[in-house]
Order: C-alpha cells, then sequence, then structure tokens
C-alpha cells in the first residue's frame, strides 16, 4: 500500500501514543521540519491534514471521532486500526534507501 509522508507520519503518531488515540491539532507539527518558502499556509495545511486523515480512514487505518452536520464531517480526534497498527509496525522496521545512482558495471570477459 503507497502512503505518502504525511500519512506515515499520522500512523507513526497514533501508534506512538499511550491511547492509540489522538487529537487532530498534533497533525500541524509535520510542517515544522519544511523551510519557510516550502511550508504552505495555515489554511492549506488544515486542508492537506483534513484530506489525508479521510483517505486513511476510507482505507480503513483509522477511526474518526468528531462531529456530522448535513453536509460535512468535522473530524477532532483519531484513532489508530489493529490494520494501522500493522502497517505502522512495517513503518518503523523499514530501512531507508539512500537516494545514491546506481552505476552500472560492464564485465569484460577475455576470450
Amino acid at each position: 500500500m503507497k502512503l505518502s509522508n504525511l500519512q506515515k507520519f499520522i500512523l507513526l503518531e497514533c501508534y506512538n501514543s499511550k491511547t492509540g488515540r489522538i487529537n487532530r491539532s498534533r497533525l500541524v507539527h509535520f510542517y515544522d521540519n519544511f523551510k519557510a518558502s516550502q511550508k504552505p499556509d495555515k489554511k492549506l495545511q488544515i486542508q492537506i491534514i483534513t484530506k489525508s486523515l479521510q483517505r486513511l480512514i476510507d482505507k480503513k487505518l483509522l477511526v474518526g471521532f468528531g462531529e456530522r452536520t448535513k453536509h460535512k464531517w468535522f473530524i477532532k480526534d483519531i484513532k489508530i486500526t489493529s490494520a494501522g497498527k500493522h502497517i505502522a509496525k512495517q513503518l518503523l522496521g523499514q530501512q531507508l534507501s539512500l537516494p545514491l545512482n546506481k552505476r552500472k558495471i560492464k564485465k569484460i570477459i577475455n576470450n
């Protein structure tokens, strides 16, 4: 399953919490490590986080808690599911590869 960096961050934050349930305001810290020129404004950050949360809920990796109006859900808290815990464990055990260009080595065969 392909996950974005933000979705991986969300899953790991939920997995590392004691209860598995966190407030969505903690997720804004994802953008703390970005440079000022690359960081989106606050309104756009909230929209991006909301969309990522909805996609993780659709994949059944998270459960959302909040209020529902006639047209829209307002997600306040999220909780990780057992499938989400499984994916988070895989993310913790996954080794990152360095972005090096691999050179092809030509074998010279002497005849």
